[in-house]
């Protein structure tokens, strides 16, 4: 597919003016090659493939940057699950990979490095369940690994198990770091894409090539300012076909970046990420543009059939600009880092109810989103079982990725800065879903499953 200058220049007039840029170049690379049953050796083995493969990224997403003048945010790696890679290993040693894996992400100078987590959604043997374990010293004693965990999956249904694990688990990330920030390193899913290059869930499949890059585009801002130019007399098909116009825009820009950066790398060019993914910059929010869709405040009632609509006409935008569309593509709604659900939650219009309703029609699920520390595991696990089960329901990926912050109370905000953004902690039920966590087992899957 051709570009043409104006295409170009107009795509750069939007990263001038709103806010648009790639989010983010992931490198995914294989680490099959690299086990050996000692933890150690395979460790040593994983960091020389990924400096040898990735010691150049930096440097070339730099220069395409400077290039074409769009800015390119973040540079991240994905690997292979390590609960797979280090099968067979000494458990005692699993984090010394995460420390691996860490140094030479500090090296090469990237963001952060997702691929320290395992796919039990059918379930799990001992050295995962003894891997999964792990997990909260690895994230705790990095700076730059981040763990994704698949728990389900429409053709699996949902192992409650191990989701019973997670809760655990992210209690005490939660524990073990600053204000439970730990978590934002850390996500469960269900029908997990493993092309997705966004953090914290970015994993290298076990069916991708030896090394691929994926790109994660953005563009709430673009959408913004292209919905607030028509005002409030369009009708709605007008507003659909301008959002669509405009991921069909930016998709294209996504496309043609990602396809330079693996050209130069000598890797696989794999996929487009169409996701409008908010920043906390004003003007940057998905929550702004539901709300210039006509909505009084994000949460109110029209708020789920909003973003229904808002996430399918990003996807058709982005189908028609290229067709290596994957990973999670349509609209994020991780509610710290989006400064309009802030405001929104602020303002008592967007519980965690609403949220989850929302999730039905965006592109991942509960994200970014706090809770009290003390909320019992047992009802994380429940949080976690009804978001996932909506996924697993309408054979559509979801995730969580939740914070419990020790001490803090409904209505407490945290600030955590940066992309992170302002948690404010919401309330969760009062009343326990213990005895149906504790039945243990697995939801058999939906009967929509079959399609034989």
């Amino acid at each position: 597919m051709n570009y043409t200058l104006e295409e170009i220049l107009e795509t750069i007039h939007s990263s001038e003016v709103a806010h648009f840029d790639i989010r983010t170049t992931t490198l995914g690379i294989s680490l099959w090659d690299c086990a050996t049953g000692d933890v150690k050796t395979t460790a040593q083995k994983i960091y020389d493939k990924v400096m040898r493969i990735a010691h150049d990224f930096v440097k070339v997403t730099d220069d395409i940057q400077m290039k074409f003048g769009i800015p390119i945010i973040n540079k991240r790696i994905a690997t292979t699950p390590l609960s797979l890679v280090l099968a067979g290993g000494n458990p005692n040693d699993f984090t010394y990979a995460a420390h691996m894996l860490d140094k030479a992400g500090e090296e090469i100078g990237i963001d952060f490095i997702g691929g320290y987590g395992a796919l039990v959604h059918k379930g799990a043997t001992k050295a995962e369940e003894a891997f999964i374990e792990t997990i909260p010293e690895a994230i705790s004693t990095t700076q730059r690994v981040c763990s994704c965990v698949s728990l389900g999956s429409t053709h699996a249904g949902l192992n409650m198990d191990a989701t019973r694990q997670m809760a655990r688990i992210i209690k005490e990330v939660a524990r073990r770091t600053d204000r439970g920030i730990g978590c934002a390193r850390l996500v469960v899913f269900a029908n997990v894409p493993e092309d997705n290059p966004f953090i914290a869930g970015a994993f290298h499949g076990v069916g991708e090539p030896e090394a691929a890059l994926n790109v994660g585009i953005s563009g709430p801002g673009v959408v913004l300012e292209a919905v607030k130019a028509l005002g409030p007399e369009a009708d709605l098909q007008t507003l659909y076909e301008t959002i669509k116009r405009v991921a069909f825009k930016i998709t294209r820009a996504g496309a043609l970046i990602g396809k330079m950066v693996a050209e130069k790398l000598g890797v696989s060019f794999g996929i487009v990420d169409v996701s409008l993914a908010p920043t906390p910059a004003i003007g940057d929010s998905v929550a702004e543009i539901l709300e210039a869709m006509g909505l009084e405040k994000t949460g109110t009632h029209g708020t789920t059939a909003a973003v229904a609509m808002l996430t399918d006409a990003v996807k058709k935008g982005g189908v028609m600009a290229t067709s290596m569309v994957g990973g999670l593509s349509g609209t994020f709604i991780p509610v710290s880092e989006d400064s309009g659900m802030v405001r929104a939650v602020a303002a008592g219009a967007l519980s965690l109810d609403k949220l989850e309703a929302m999730t039905a029609a965006c592109s991942v699920g509960l994200d970014m989103v706090a809770i009290p520390g003390d909320t019992p595991e047992e009802t994380i696990a429940a949080i976690i079982a009804d978001e996932l089960m909506i996924g697993i329901i309408n054979d559509k990926t979801e995730a969580v990725r939740i914070i419990p912050i020790e001490g803090a109370k409904p209505g407490d905000i945290v600030d955590y800065g940066g992309l992170l953004g302002k948690a404010i902690v919401q309330e969760v039920h009062e009343f326990k879903s213990t005895v149906f966590v504790q039945r243990g087992g697995r939801i058999p899957p939906p009967i929509t499953s079959f399609h034989n």
